[in-house]
């Protein structure tokens, strides 16, 4: 089914308004202190919610990827960087082992070009 750009047009700009409106200064239903100080209050709580949301998450993430419970330890993030360290340095001497095996090809190549037939052989 193929949805019109007209229709998906028409669907944000009904959205956008509303949007606009969220944190309107000038909201009647805001002019009260009460209803500002209850409007604060649930955003307060929502935001704590959220946090505790994501500790969990993160919590989570770390018993899964580490095996380790809620204490964040300091020890992550050192072990983490050795591992880091040691990942760099096999990866260096990958990369060093490839530039040597294609310097070795290209000059292979080259002598194949120019002749050698015993380099044509790789």
């Amino acid at each position: 089914m193929k949805i019109s750009p007209l229709l998906c047009g028409a669907i944000v700009a009904a959205m956008v308004p509303a949007a606009a409106l969220a944190d309107d200064p000038r909201d009647p239903a805001m002019r009260n202190a009460a209803a500002r100080a209850r409007d604060s209050a649930i955003t307060r709580d929502l935001n704590r919610r959220e946090n505790a949301r994501v500790l969990k998450r993160g919590v989570t993430w770390r018993v899964v990827r580490g095996g380790r419970g809620d204490e964040a330890d300091d020890g992550d993030y050192a072990a983490a960087a050795r591992d880091h360290e040691r990942d760099m340095a096999e990866y260096r001497r990958s990369r060093a082992r490839y530039e040597q095996e294609m310097a070795g090809w290209r000059r292979a190549v080259a002598a194949c070009e120019a002749g050698d037939d015993a380099a044509c052989d790789n």
